[in-house]
């Protein structure tokens, strides 16, 4: 299989509540050409939308890791956390040479900032 671009869809009963803590907290910019409920995550897009399905927050959380590679985990995660995002994790070290802090969206979404140094 090749993949030309890959996305992940994030449904919620208040997506504008979800749209607006990705946009102005994460701080990731809109994915163009895709729609109001795109944004920019990398090589890659996270859409945000409602779902008739989706009720409350996310029942089985760490099913489904947002993951985001940072350069600088430190400083990102003092501007989310300032931004008001709750941590669950902080600064955790990983026998495979990754740091990761984990916080929530939300809707109770784990998302995660990754720092790893190749060596």
């Amino acid at each position: 299989m090749q993949i030309g671009h890959f996305a992940i869809n994030l449904t919620s009963d208040q997506p504008e509540r979800l749209m607006q803590f990705y946009r102005d907290v994460v701080a990731l910019p809109p994915q163009q050409g895709m729609g109001d409920g795109a944004l920019a995550a990398g090589g890659g897009t996270i859409f945000i939308d409602g779902h008739s399905d989706t009720k409350g927050t996310a029942r089985e959380p760490q099913r489904v890791l947002i993951n985001f590679f940072v350069d600088d985990l430190a400083s990102e995660q003092k501007r989310i956390e300032a931004a008001g995002a709750k941590f669950i994790r902080k600064e955790g070290k990983e026998e495979w040479g990754g740091t990761i802090s984990t916080f929530l969206d939300p809707d109770g979404n784990y998302c995660q900032l990754i720092e790893f140094k190749h060596p």
